[in-house]
């Protein structure tokens, strides 16, 4: 077994136990208006436990793995916004972040998407590279949101570079039409 099998073996690992355990955190969290989402990718379900016990797994997303450099590490990390918040400006990650929404519910776009609506219940992830991360902002205006993500870096990298407004510019047509 090669070392980045073995590291992307823990880091599914961690991304379960992080969103599975936000996924049991969630109910509690949501507040009135939150719904549970429909489980995104193309896996979904539930299945009891293979011991017999009483715990569901509820597949919540599956991807293609992105490849995963050889000494990545993984941060996992809470992210408050409040209500209204615009969030970070445009960004990318050098790695694939993985989420789930805690509460509340977030406006998310990345380049060559259109912006979509994060809900409570709800995971999210994306690649990471050279991708623009456009918008992670609050979508309510009196509550705030709350979401956990598991980064993935390498040491020393930050976890997450602003993109400057000539570069914005220059890659304008690379973003998605914008809802009016």
């Amino acid at each position: 077994m090669t070392r980045n099998t073995k590291l992307w073996k823990r880091f599914r690992l961690l991304v379960g136990l992080v969103v599975g355990g936000a996924a049991v955190a969630a109910p509690a969290a949501a507040g009135p208006g939150d719904s549970p989402a429909e489980p995104g990718g193309s896996h979904s379900g539930t299945g009891a436990h293979p011991t017999g016990s009483a715990t569901v797994l509820t597949p919540l997303l599956t991807v293609t793995p992105p490849v995963i450099p050889e000494g990545a590490e993984i941060t996992t990390a809470t992210i408050e916004l409040q209500p209204g918040d615009p969030g970070t400006p445009p960004h990318r990650h050098p790695g694939p972040v993985f989420g789930y929404m805690l509460e509340g519910e977030m406006v998310f776009e990345l380049e060559g998407e259109p912006e979509r609506i994060i809900r409570a219940g709800e995971a999210f992830w994306e690649p990471g590279g050279d991708l623009i991360h456009y918008q992670t902002r609050d979508n309510l205006p009196d509550r705030k949101s709350r979401f956990v993500v598991a980064m993935v870096c390498l040491p020393g990298q930050p976890m997450l570079t602003l993109v400057s407004p000539e570069e914005l510019e220059a890659r304008k047509d690379r973003r998605a039409p914008r809802p009016r």
